[in-house]
Order: C-alpha cells, then structure tokens, then sequence
C-alpha cells in the first residue's frame, strides 16, 4: 500500500495522474517516525532557509506526505551533521517517475554534462564557471554525472547541481505547471551560441503564446511552446533532427554540401585533415550532439513533422522545415570557405600549429582560446552567427536568420578574407642558418 502511494504522489507531480481538486490526499503509509523527522527538519529550515519550506509546504510532495527523509535520507538531523545530508540524483526520482527519467536518459540533456567535459578546452576555464556551475556548468549541470563526478562536486562544495530534474522543475516546489511554461527553458537557451529563447518569444509562435500568458488571448488560441514543438506528449526524451552542430552523417548527397559540411566536420576535429575519423567523432557521438544515421535524422525530423500538423498542413510544414535545411546549405557555405582559407595558412606555414593542437588545422572547439585572431573570428563566424542563421530559420524569426546570422556570416568572411591577405603579405619566411 505505501509503495503505491508513493508512486501516486509522485505521480502528481509530474502530472502524470491527474488530481481530482478539493479531494485532501493525506500522508498515510509514511511511518510515524519518519512523520515525526519530517516535522523536525521543517522547524529547524523553517529558521534556517525558510523559503524553501515555503515552497515545499504549497507543493503537491507536501500535499501527499512526501517529506524532506523520502529525497534527502534520515541521516542528516542536525548542524553538527549537514555532510551527511543526501543531495538527490535522478534516481531518487526514478522509483516513481520511472518513465520520466528513462525518457530523459534517452535526451539530449541528459548528456550536457559530458559534452561539457568533452570540449577540449574547459579545463582551461575558471573553476566558479564549470564546477561551480557559474558558466557553462550552470546550464550543463542537467547532464547526467557518474558517481565519481558527483563525490568530486561535494568535495568542491558544488554538490547541488547534480539532480537534473530540478533544472526545469525548479526546487522545493518541483512544478510540473512550470516547468512546461516556455520560460523554464529561457535560462540556458538563450544568449551567444544559442538564443533560442529570443528568436521564439519575438517570433509569432512565441507573440501568441505570451499574449495567452497575460490574457490578451483567449486560452484557447493555438500558441505552441518550447515543449509543444521538443517534448510532444510530454516526452522528457528531448533530441532535434540535426543536433546542436548542424552536421550529420552520411554526408548529403549535394556534393558541394557534402565537400562543406566535411571542412566543418575536420575543423571540428571529429575528421583529421585526410578526412578520417579522430578519437573526437567518439566523443561527439556518446555527446549526441550530431545525427550519426540517415534513420536517426529521419526519425526526428517525422517526429517534428507531426507536431507541425497540429497547425500546417504536411506541405506547408515540409517545406517550411526544408528551407532550414536550405540555410544549413547556404551558412556551410560560407563557414567552409573560411576554414578553407585558414587551413591554407597552417598549410603554408604563416600559422604555426598550437601544441596543445592535434594537427595544423584550425580547431572551432578551441572556442575563445583560439590562439590568433582571425581564428577568433572564424570561431565567432561558426558558434554566434552560423548558429544565428539555422536556428532562426527554424524557429520562424526572419531577423535572426537574416541580420544576427547570415549578413553577419557575410561580413565575417569578407574580414577573414582581408585578414589572411594581410597575414600572407606580412609573413617573413623564416630563414635557414
């Protein structure tokens, strides 16, 4: 009986059972001395950190008698012992959200910690920013993390980002409610590389769904969020046809396409210079940041198609979707034929392979330790504006496609351009004793 309650309770929170309202769910299967701890950690947070009591006692755990003990363990009963305390993971959620966290296993977030990590330089950032959950870890901190990951954050007092769930259901209050408002999703993706929050909320999708939020439309008005278009059915399983890197193999079939988006996957450092796989492909494959199948692109972009239907007809929804393929096309373009024309000055000796390199190439993962300028503004060309041009298209925001990426892509190769002419009519050969 009390394992069923339990299941029930969290159940509710998620919104995977719906609650009948006015019904008062009482806490019966929780142990009296359990009940009697849970009272105790209230009294003493409720001085200690009172607001997330607050936020605990209006929650629907609250509401079915699921305590502080059920998530945090009953070793932790005082100040003199708060290291014993135990921070939550996603399996202390899985025994009643089960299909949930195997969902979310299967998604793309669930990896953002290792795509963290795989990047070759993170380790050259501050500690407050990765670890400390300050800068990318912030965000990254949804991913999922080995048990030796998560001693080495308490060790670092960084213990709490380790839950995941947490990152949309926000504690104490763990809202389903909230966590599929599109505003859940704004924190991470929104900003340099990936403003997706922006080019939605400013696109006619976005308009009407906010104009729902403050009552200017009725309710009933078709207004499609982050969750409608990425968690159709609520799925927590959350993955994009063509990944956060826009590259995908098999190469397509357009040979020009196919000849571009090979430079890109070599400045990528997932193909060496000949064109073969490197140790990196390994590691963006277990990221997941990349369809690696024809069947596994297929199989998203189906899965789009029919939450487009809900509105579009297939046509229109096809080919709408068929023009960021389009835009993919046109940026790689021109993000190719600035790799091309940096990869000639490793070539011909006027850039000298960094030795933290694996070969005399530029790297785009290098990010801002790019170590010369015009590399600078080729990781810009390809993390800002590259990113711009696809993903404004295929989030409906003409702007963002046209001025922050595909004009902006525009200017960046014109500048490459002058720079690498300058580079080659400064460089003094180097001369032989």
């Amino acid at each position: 009986m009390f394992r069923w309650r339990y299941a029930l309770a969290f159940g509710l929170v998620l919104g995977t059972v719906p609650v009948s309202r006015g019904i008062h769910h009482s806490p019966t299967g929780i142990s009296e001395a359990r009940s009697r701890q849970g009272a105790a950690c209230i009294e003493c947070h409720k001085k200690v950190t009172p607001n997330i009591v607050s936020d605990w006692q209006v929650s629907k755990h609250s509401q079915n008698g699921i305590d502080c003990a059920v998530c945090h363990g009953e070793d932790h009963t005082s100040a003199a012992d708060v290291e014993k305390v135990r921070i939550p993971t996603p399996e202390t959620c899985a025994p009643c959200h089960e299909t949930q966290v195997e969902q979310f296993k299967r998604g793309k977030h669930a990896l953002g910690w290792a795509a963290m990590k795989a990047m070759p330089t993170t380790h050259w950032l501050p500690m407050a920013l990765t670890e400390g959950m300050k800068g990318c870890g912030g965000c990254h901190k949804i991913g999922l993390k080995t048990e030796a990951e998560i001693r080495d954050l308490k060790r670092q007092g960084a213990g709490f980002g380790v839950a995941s769930c947490d990152a949309c259901h926000t504690r104490h209050l763990f809202s389903a409610q909230e966590a599929r408002q599109p505003q859940a999703c704004q924190t991470c993706h929104m900003g340099f590389d990936h403003p997706q929050w922006e080019m939605y909320s400013s696109s006619k999708h976005g308009v009407r769904y906010l104009l729902k939020q403050n009552k200017t439309l009725p309710e009933t008005v078709a207004a499609p969020t982050c969750q409608t278009c990425h968690m159709p059915e609520g799925t927590h399983e959350v993955r994009t046809a063509w990944g956060f890197l826009a590259v995908r193999l098999p190469l397509p079939e357009d040979k020009q396409w196919a000849d571009d988006q090979k430079t890109i996957l070599q400045a990528l450092g997932v193909l060496d210079p000949e064109g073969k796989p490197t140790a990196r492909f390994d590691l963006v494959k277990q990221a997941d940041v990349a369809r690696l199948t024809a069947e596994d692109w297929q199989r998203e972009r189906e899965r789009m198609l029919r939450v487009c239907n809900q509105c579009h007809s297939l046509h229109f929804a096809r080919a709408e979707l068929e023009k960021g393929d389009q835009m993919i096309r046109e940026a790689d373009r021109l993000l190719a034929e600035a790799i091309r024309i940096v990869a000639g000055l490793y070539k011909d000796g006027i850039l000298k392979k960094p030795p933290h390199y694996a070969y005399p190439f530029p790297d785009l993962l290098a990010f801002h330790d790019a170590p010369t300028p015009i590399e600078q503004k080729l990781f810009v060309m390809h993390l800002e504006h590259r990113m711009r041009t696809f993903q404004g298209t295929f989030h409906a925001n003409p702007d963002y496609a046209l001025w922050y990426g595909w004009s902006e892509m525009k200017r960046a190769l014109t500048e490459i351009r002058a720079m690498a002419e300058e580079l080659r009519r400064t460089h003094q050969p180097s001369r032989r004793r």
